[in-house]
């Protein structure tokens, strides 16, 4: 199964540039997408489908705002939308299909984890909702096997970004958001699925638009693959795109063993 993440920052801004014709090149058997900044309108309109992959959504309530969507080419036994939390649902940020067959139940979710970059009152939001995640997940990853594909907006680790120094007191490298990643991996038994496969520096997935940063890969690698232990020890193989610019972010491939 190939699964594909990426954040369009506006799927009209990364349709214009060219994201679903590459899209359809890649014979994804599913991908997750965040950032919509559309609603059903636009989004049923023109982007239901891509290639063979029908698409379910979770839209923000406010327009050109957050958004995820899931393309699978596979029908689910069941769609969740939402986290059953009204702060966080009325922003779009979770879409799951699952997956359920006699003796397996799996899940696939695409995450739109908050930003705190523009002032304390977003970086209290985020914190809210990691607060209320790692329960969720918990809870989840005691009942099924799952892959959950996400903007985290979260650099790990020293090696997750260029410029670690100077970052460390910004929102996206501060010492709870990454010991939040910490206690998710280590005890809670969530797995990176990308640094299984590739531990080397310098794999980035976001670039900031001032400078010449994606030109020099000064970037942050804040896209993710999370799973559960049995699934993430099927991956194979991980690939970054950064062919062509859709976005400020740069979809995240990961091949996994098993079919749908």
């Amino acid at each position: 199964m190939r699964f594909i993440t990426a954040n369009l920052n506006g799927v009209r801004s990364a349709a214009s540039k060219g994201f679903f014709e590459w899209l359809d090149q890649q014979q994804a058997d599913a991908v997750g997408v965040q950032e919509l900044k559309a609603q059903a309108d636009v989004v049923e309109a023109k982007f239901r489908h891509c290639d063979k992959l029908a698409g379910h959504f979770h839209y923000a309530e406010k327009k050109g705002y957050s958004g995820v969507g899931l393309y699978t080419k596979e029908e689910p036994s069941d769609l969740v939308t939402g986290l059953g939390l009204p702060e966080f649902d009325s922003e779009g940020r979770w879409v799951e299909k699952r997956f359920d067959k006699p003796g397996r139940k799996l899940s696939l979710i695409s995450v739109y984890f908050p930003s705190g970059t523009s002032g304390e009152e977003r970086q209290a939001v985020k914190y809210r909702f990691l607060a209320a995640m790692h329960p969720h997940l918990m809870a989840l990853k005691a009942e099924r096997e799952f892959i959950l594909v996400a903007d985290v907006n979260i650099a790990h680790k020293e090696i997750d970004l260029k410029n670690w120094r100077g970052n460390q007191k910004n929102s996206g490298f501060l010492p709870e958001e990454r010991a939040w990643l910490t206690t998710l991996f280590d005890d809670g038994g969530v797995v990176d699925v990308f640094r299984t496969l590739n531990d080397k520096a310098e794999q980035y997935t976001w670039w900031s638009a001032r400078g010449a940063a994606r030109a020099n890969n000064v970037g942050w690698r804040l896209d993710y693959h999370l799973a559960t232990p049995g699934i993430a020890a099927r991956a194979r193989r991980e690939a970054i795109y950064t062919g062509q610019m859709f976005s400020d972010h740069a979809p995240l491939t990961i091949d996994y063993d098993f079919n749908l």
